[in-house]
Parts: structure tokens; sequence; C-alpha cells
């Protein structure tokens, strides 16, 4: 993400705590991410990880695409040019997220181009929004998502489908980077 873009979400991640009226004690035992942290991201002094801001995004029941789309700008045409489509990359975790179809005032569905390192591990322990249903299709490499306690291997052009009620793990242990879609539709 471009610097103004993570001072918008560092402002953006304050005022939903504040909005809720919640203490960065209260945010950091719902979330499991500790005071200090929480402070830090608030005052845009870090950068989240992607299994950071899964952790916040679960505490607020907010996807995190819904949440980056806020900081966004926001495509003003149905359609989204792929120069338009917002990209966030996560150095530590070695993932790089599109926003093929943003969130959309309106729209319940969305599109994500995820992207995994070689070695690439994501784990997401908490759940954004229970019942979530996504569409995960493997478009080159292979990719291990464990749902649950059930690991499934999807090779390219395989696609697995899915309600989110777990904790969610995404792997690349092959020697090529994984590139999948995800298709995902609030509940």
């Amino acid at each position: 993400m471009g610097d103004a873009v993570e001072d918008r979400l560092a402002a953006r991640l304050a005022s939903l705590r504040g909005a809720r009226g919640w203490s960065l004690e209260f945010l950091a035992d719902r979330s499991g991410v500790s005071r200090s942290t929480l402070s830090r991201l608030e005052r845009g002094e870090v950068s989240p990880t992607t299994a950071l801001l899964g952790r916040v995004c679960a505490a607020y029941g907010l996807t995190q695409s819904r949440l980056l789309a806020q900081v966004e700008s926001e495509p003003a045409a149905a359609l989204v040019r792929a120069a338009d489509q917002p990209v966030w990359r996560d150095d530590e975790a070695g993932f790089t997220r599109r926003a093929v179809s943003p969130p959309h005032a309106g729209l319940r569905a969305e599109m994500i181009e995820g992207v995994l390192d070689p070695g690439a591990d994501v784990a997401y322990d908490r759940v954004t929004v229970p019942g979530l249903e996504q569409h995960v299709w493997v478009l080159d490499g292979a990719l291990s998502l464990t749902d649950g306690d059930t690991v499934h291997e999807l090779g390219t052009g395989d696609c697995l489908r899915f309600r989110l009620w777990s904790a969610t793990r995404f792997r690349n242990s092959g020697p090529a980077p994984v590139r999948y879609a995800i298709v995902q539709v609030l509940p």
C-alpha cells in the first residue's frame, strides 16, 4: 500500500474503534492483538500484516476487502479497469492481494486475486464474517487451503466452495508462486 492509503487505514481503524466506544484494552481482548500494537497501528507507526489485519477485521465483523475498500479509492463505474484495481502487498507474509471487483454499496459479492510466494503461509485464526461464502479458484500453481480441520490440496483449475465458519490457512509449499481468485459473497 502507498503511504497515503496506510495513513487512511490507520485513521479508519481509529475511527472504527471510536465509533463503537471501545477502549484499546477492549479491542485487544476481542482481537487477540496487543494494546501497544493496536495503538501503533492506529497511529500509522506500523504496517499491518495480513494476519494482524485479519484479527482486527474479525473483531469488527468486517472482511479485509471491505475495510480496505473504505480507505482505497472506490471505482466510479461498473467497469473496473486493471489499472484501477487496488493492490496490497504483505512482504512479510509473501502475499499480494488485488481487489479485482472491490466491495461496492448495494453489491454483496466481491472478487479478489491472491498471489502467494513460494513458502508463503498465511493463517486467519478468526472468522471475519461468519457464514461468508467463498469460492477459491486456483489459476496457476498449487495451493494448500485448510478450512477448520480439513486440508484441501488444490491444483491449477480446481475450485473449492465453502462457507467460512472457522479458521483458514492458505499455504504455498511449491517452488513457484500460486495465483488464485476468491469470490466472496456476504451472507
